[in-house]
């Protein structure tokens, strides 16, 4: 059965593949750009003060680009050894339960996010070295956790509302 819930997580499924797939770039960015600042210090011995900033400043964004996809993949670390002993039921409530922390976690680190993100931009600061606005680097990584944030909640509500057998993942 093809319920609207179950097309819109589908359709955020498709922007978690994407945001994860930029994710994933930046991180061969960062490893291009620390190879190179590696080879200038050691090699050229002239260290390059942007690749440290850099990279310190691209690890939020990094961080929680691939988290949405994580949930997606069923990738998050957990412990099941004693869940699977119990039955479909009491599963499907730890289940729900574990959606509901990660609910209130992302929306907390969301909240967070975003607040300095329009934080930063309204200060209008500057990172130290490259000079390039903080919010740049906040903006992507507040984006990844609402996203995290929307995608556990509809997987949330798909569990409550539909039967053990069509809800699992």
């Amino acid at each position: 059965m093809d319920t609207g819930l179950n097309r819109l997580i589908r359709g955020i499924e498709r922007i978690v593949l994407w945001v994860a797939a930029l994710g994933g770039i930046v991180v061969l960015i960062q490893m291009v750009w620390i190879s190179y600042g590696v080879f200038t210090r050691y090699g050229l011995g002239k260290p390059d003060r942007l690749v440290t900033e850099a990279t310190a400043l691209l690890l939020f964004p990094v961080a929680f680009a691939g988290l949405a996809f994580a949930l997606r993949e069923d990738a998050m670390p957990k412990v099941t050894m004693m869940v699977d002993r119990f039955s479909v039921g009491t599963q499907r409530i730890f289940d729900i339960i574990n959606h509901i922390i990660m609910l209130g976690v992302g929306l907390f680190f969301a909240y967070a996010g975003v607040s300095a993100t329009i934080r930063s931009f309204n200060s209008g600061v500057a990172s130290e070295i490259l000079h390039w606005p903080r919010w740049w680097f906040w903006a992507p990584g507040a984006t990844a956790l609402v996203l995290f944030a929307i995608y556990v909640a509809l997987r949330l509500i798909r569990l409550i509302t539909t039967p053990a057998s069509e809800g699992d993942d």
